[in-house]
């Protein structure tokens, strides 16, 4: 580890890599807890749990609590969702089905993107960094290939020049994948859950209109 970190030493070979790989780590974490929370913590629900309670106080027509119990959790993805076709329900004692899907279409249309927002970005620096400490490796190469062709050096210097070289190489390409591999698995991990929040908005939506269309 000191050796990795005294390729950060400006004036060190290949420490201008080394500090990009270091900027693109700091991006990676302000997005991965940026996004976990927002996806983990703020907008995941019980769905199960909740829906149960809605669809109770819907089959007992009592929309208007059914729409504050959504009210209560509107920073959550699905009671956002949901909230939008109750309103429209207890607003008039007309609506068909179009009307209330329509509602749910634009609340969803809404929560999605803000779901999906800047996780990508993160799948895009598993890939960047990787490119940078390649810049690195074959940056670090040149330095070992020139060494051994330079003219005017003993055997020894060479061999000091070379493993420099390959050392810049080396830590680079280990610094480069360092940040990749869990700057990709974050991504899958808030991609698959934002799948499955998306998942749930369709699942229990479809339900919802369902059984409101037919007790009206």
């Amino acid at each position: 580890m000191a050796e990795i970190f005294e390729h950060f030493r400006p004036g060190a070979s290949g420490w201008v890599f080394m500090w990009a790989l270091l900027f693109t780590a700091a991006f990676m974490v302000a997005i991965a807890v940026e996004r976990g929370y927002y996806i983990w913590v703020k907008s995941n629900i019980n769905s199960n749990k909740f829906m149960a309670e809605i669809r109770k106080l819907v089959k007992a027509g009592k929309y208007n609590q059914a729409l504050e119990l959504c009210e209560a959790a509107k920073d959550k993805a699905l009671p956002r969702v949901v909230s939008a076709g109750l309103r429209k329900v207890a607003e008039s004692e007309t609506i068909d089905f179009r009307a209330i899907q329509n509602s749910v279409d634009e609340g969803t249309l809404e929560v999605i993107p803000k779901l999906q927002e800047r996780t990508g970005f993160l799948a895009m620096i598993g890939n960047v960094s990787t490119l940078i400490g390649l810049m690195g490796t074959i940056y670090g190469l040149i330095l070992a290939f020139n060494a051994v062709s330079e003219a005017g050096y003993d055997a020894a210097q060479k061999s000091a020049f070379l493993a420099a070289g390959i050392s810049t190489a080396m830590n680079t390409t280990l610094t480069g994948l360092a940040i990749a591999v869990p700057s990709i698995l974050i991504y899958t991990f808030l991609h698959n859950k934002t799948v499955q929040i998306i998942d749930e908005i369709d699942e229990h939506t479809v339900k919802l209109i369902n059984l409101i269309t037919g007790d009206r």
